[in-house]
């Protein structure tokens, strides 16, 4: 693993740190390019991104602290090092969401628009930031004997490395590309609003639910019936994301844009 890709001078840069930056970047750079599809100018996703993106980051970090609190209580000033790897997804979408539902309000644009416009690139952003992951060497999952299987930096043993394991971080990363193409091809109107949100509501909880099965005993844990945190959320993603992608698809009018 690579966590450290290279100094600059004493400053040490992270390979988590740069690719959530590169996912950020491309998101940003594909919701610009279909705003106009939507009746949105493309400088009007920048509005959105940066203070949605703080917000992300914040509530990401926030749920990690929460529910890693062991892991911080003897170095509190830790959890401020978001750089070196540990932000809750689920913390990430609620934040974001949420100062997108904001934002969306007090500009008089219809949430569920935006949230189309949104959906594929914060699936982009993610299927990036998850080989920062890789790279750092964290949210591997349980050993197996698979070809693919990778050693990762064991957390809690210094100078030692974890069996031979699932690679579930590049699981996610092509699980979410693939999440990508499917929403990108929605995103060609017309379209009931909040069809593509709805999808990826439904696809992204799929696949971590999938997912978490290989990580339980190595980075996550269960939470009740051999069910992880992760996966219950995931669960109510998939229950609200694929019921409201029903109305929208096949009881709901199509408005014109603007």
């Amino acid at each position: 693993m690579h966590p450290i890709l290279f100094h600059l001078g004493p400053v040490e840069v992270r390979s988590y740190g740069v690719m959530i930056v590169l996912g950020f970047a491309l998101a940003v750079w594909w919701s610009m390019r279909v705003a106009p599809r939507y009746g949105l100018e493309a400088e009007q996703i920048l509005d959105f991104v940066l203070l949605t993106a703080l917000a992300g980051v914040l509530g990401a970090r926030l749920v990690f602290v929460g529910l890693n609190w062991g892991s911080f209580a003897r170095e509190p000033l830790h959890a401020l090092y978001f750089w070196e790897g540990g932000l809750s997804f689920h913390g990430a979408f609620l934040g974001g969401g949420l100062a997108v539902a904001l934002l969306a309000w007090r500009k008089g644009i219809p949430f569920l628009r935006l949230a189309d416009v949104l959906a594929p690139g914060v699936a982009l952003a993610y299927a990036i930031g998850r080989v920062g992951c890789f790279l750092n060497g964290c949210c591997y999952g349980v050993p197996t004997d698979l070809p693919w299987a990778c050693s990762f930096q064991d957390p809690f043993h210094a100078h030692t490395h974890t069996p031979p394991s699932h690679p579930t971080q590049i699981y996610a990363s092509l699980s979410n590309l693939l999440i990508f193409a499917l929403l990108a091809r929605m995103q060609k109107p017309p379209h009931p609003e909040g069809k593509v949100f709805w999808a990826y509501l439904a696809l992204y909880g799929v696949y971590r639910f999938i997912v978490e099965f290989w990580r339980i005993g190595a980075t996550s844990t269960v939470l009740a019936l051999g069910l992880s945190e992760a996966q219950w959320v995931s669960l109510l993603m998939v229950l609200l994301g694929g019921a409201a992608w029903v109305r929208a698809q096949f009881f709901q009018r199509i408005s014109p844009i603007p």
